[in-house]
């Protein structure tokens, strides 16, 4: 068996992010990949990033070339040519996605071929389904309450509550004359009021809910080590992203003063990075986006290395990930003894008519069908429908521009 033909295909299809409480339109804007096989079977790959042209650019013209006649079920050796092809010497980026979009692509192939579901490839189901949690937020405590109690009436479990957004309330602030656009947010003033949301919540709902919170790596290192200490009484199941990739040093502070449990890694792209945080025990989840580290493969091998830790996995799941990326997530999760809690974002119908085989979340638990593969498809005529828009730009995005009260960038 060979590989014979490697292609990527930007692609845009409207995305409804049906969050309690939010209708928000959006697109999923992404790089759909194929991989075939010379007697016919085809892997589909997905990731989940926005300049899905410069993606396509990357397969098409270096990484797919170079492994037309290679055996596709050879992972290892595949994983490691795109790897020292694309991104030498550990340069990640868009070619970290490239090259996780063709190892998914392969894992769909090779569960193909041995007609059984990856998570049995990657040793079977060590659960029944996987426990997710999702977004509850509001622009005051009320709401973000009502919010919450809409996800418990649906069965969830575990439940990321925000208040006013990443960075917080956005309505507070007062910016100086002439200042620029962008995200702002005020953190000493989202600290304090992340006390407060949590006060709230843990008082109205009790116990018997999983809550968390993604501080967004909004505040300076000292703030989000005060924060994490505050937020103890009220016993998250995990705070996450409190430090960004570039003040990791500082877990080992948090760590000394408080018991909250720590989810960090949705930014990093290279072992390098997480790995001190794991051989220290710094950090109780592990939340890399499995398309920014390489795929499967890699993800597979982290999943192992942080269960010798006592470290759980909690994969990045955001709306921007396609139902490949979060099927790639969920047979990771059932075949992971250490998993602790995945993301989730909640297609639309039109998501799921393209996608056939999208992931269902039932009550609290995400299930996987049992079909060979990755057991999704692509509905190649109904996605055509939504050619991609603006090919070949990379558009800015107002989140990137985060800014304190002053006009300041804050580092998103």
């Amino acid at each position: 068996m060979k590989i014979v033909r490697v292609t990527a295909t930007p692609l845009n299809v409207p995305l409804h992010i049906k969050l309690v409480g939010v209708d928000r339109k959006s697109t999923l804007s992404s790089c759909y990949v194929e991989v075939e096989t010379d007697d016919g079977l085809i892997g589909h790959g997905l990731s989940g990033i926005t300049e899905e042209d410069v993606i396509a650019q990357i397969v098409n013209g270096v990484a797919g070339p170079a492994i037309i006649g290679d055996d596709p079920l050879a992972h290892e050796r595949i994983w490691d040519k795109l790897y020292w092809t694309l991104m030498p010497r550990g340069q990640t980026g868009y070619a970290a996605h490239a090259l996780a979009e063709i190892d998914i692509a392969l894992w769909d192939i090779k569960g193909k071929v041995a007609n059984m579901p990856v998570y049995d490839l990657l040793g079977g189901k060590a659960r029944a389904g996987a426990a997710v949690y999702r977004h509850a937020d509001g622009k005051s405590l009320s709401e973000v309450e009502e919010n919450v109690r809409k996800y418990m009436e649906q069965g969830l479990l575990y439940i990321r509550c925000q208040w006013g957004g990443y960075g917080g309330r956005i309505d507070q602030i007062k910016a100086p004359e002439n200042a620029p656009e962008g995200a702002y947010f005020d953190p000493h003033g989202y600290a304090r009021n992340t006390v407060k949301l949590f006060d709230h919540i843990r008082n109205a709902v009790g116990d018997d809910i999983e809550l968390l919170h993604d501080v967004h790596e909004r505040l300076a290192p000292i703030e989000a080590v005060r924060l994490s200490k505050n937020l103890e009484p009220y016993r998250l199941f995990f705070l996450e992203d409190a430090l960004s990739p570039e003040a990791v040093d500082w877990f080992a502070v948090m760590r000394q003063q408080s018991a909250t449990p720590i989810a960090m890694g949705e930014l990093f792209t290279h072992p390098q990075e997480w790995l001190p945080l794991i051989q220290n025990r710094l950090i109780d989840f592990i939340r890399c986006h499995i398309s920014t580290i390489g795929g499967i493969t890699p993800a597979k091998k982290l999943a192992h290395l942080c269960e010798a830790f006592g470290i759980r996995t909690a994969w990045h799941g955001p709306g921007d990930v396609s139902p490949v990326g979060h099927a790639a997530n969920l047979h990771i999760d059932l075949s992971s003894y250490n998993f602790g809690v995945q993301e989730w974002w909640g297609p639309s119908d039109l998501i799921k008519e393209v996608f056939p085989g999208t992931p269902e979340l039932r009550g609290g638990y995400l299930y996987a069908n049992d079909k060979p593969g990755l057991g999704i498809d692509i509905d190649e005529k109904l996605a055509a429908q939504y050619p991609p828009d603006n090919a070949n730009a990379i558009r800015p995005k107002l989140w990137t521009t985060a800014r304190t009260p002053d006009g300041g960038s804050w580092r998103p």
